[in-house]
């Protein structure tokens, strides 16, 4: 019988936050509508709001506003109230984090596996530091990270390759030696800039549009999949 050959070792597996690790649209849409309530404007559905997530805040609050308002993104940017509605949200947003997101299924189990196996484990995550450390820690990740890299980290977000860069660097690992998994386009463009392998997940937030269609190494079903990545190790070091 032939033997299935050993998946490649991966020393350093970074992960996107919203849509790969927790299920936050819930969350994020009960903020949004507490700021458009205040505004008096109509509230949104969460479906919508999920196709907006990925950005970063601020740029879903851009999108919100817009589709309320009837108007452009380009408007809501430049408006001179955007600031304070910007605060609200902030308000909102602080209050309401980690209150209805969960965790997607085995991301907890697999976690824990490739830390136990000496993989290093980081988030590049286009949600600032204060709302990421809350969700975080309301889950109980924090401490199975060896490091965290929110939107706000650096003067740039995702798709730009800094905060993949910067962990590879960090941790003296190859970019070959990496593997970064996400749910968007936005993660995929990010990798493919860093030069790191890709692998999405089809359930989370891709601003409505299939993750297939965005051309990542591999499409895998749930989190379970990357504990292949655990195996591969064990029986590497079986053999040595």
């Amino acid at each position: 019988m032939l033997e299935m050959p050993i998946l490649h070792r991966f020393d350093l597996v970074l992960f996107d936050l919203d849509g790969t690790l927790i299920e936050t649209a819930p969350e994020i849409c009960d903020a949004v509508n507490d700021t458009l309530q205040d505004l008096r404007l109509p509230e949104v559905e969460s479906e919508r709001v999920s196709d907006w997530i990925g950005h970063g805040t601020s740029e879903l609050l851009v999108q919100a506003l817009a589709h309320a308002e009837k108007t452009s993104a380009d408007a809501v940017r430049v408006a001179p109230d955007f600031a304070a509605a910007k605060d609200r949200f902030d308000r909102h947003y602080r209050q309401r984090c980690g209150t209805r997101s969960q965790l997607y299924p085995h991301v907890r189990e697999v976690l824990q596996s490739l830390r136990a196996s000496g993989v290093k484990l980081a988030v590049v995550t286009n949600k600032e530091a204060r709302y990421t450390r809350t969700v975080l820690d309301a889950h109980q990740l924090a401490p199975l990270f060896d490091c965290v890299v929110s939107g706000d980290t650096f003067p740039v977000k995702k798709p730009d390759p800094r905060g993949v860069l910067s962990c590879l660097e960090q941790f003296d690992v190859k970019a070959q030696r990496a593997l970064f998994v996400g749910d968007s386009s936005i993660d995929v463009a990010t990798a493919r800039a860093a030069g790191v392998t890709v692998w999405a997940l089809p359930y989370g937030y891709n601003m409505g549009k299939p993750i297939q269609d965005c051309g990542p190494d591999r499409v895998i079903e749930d989190f379970s999949a990357l504990m292949a990545i655990t195996a591969g190790l064990q029986k590497d070091l079986q053999t040595v």
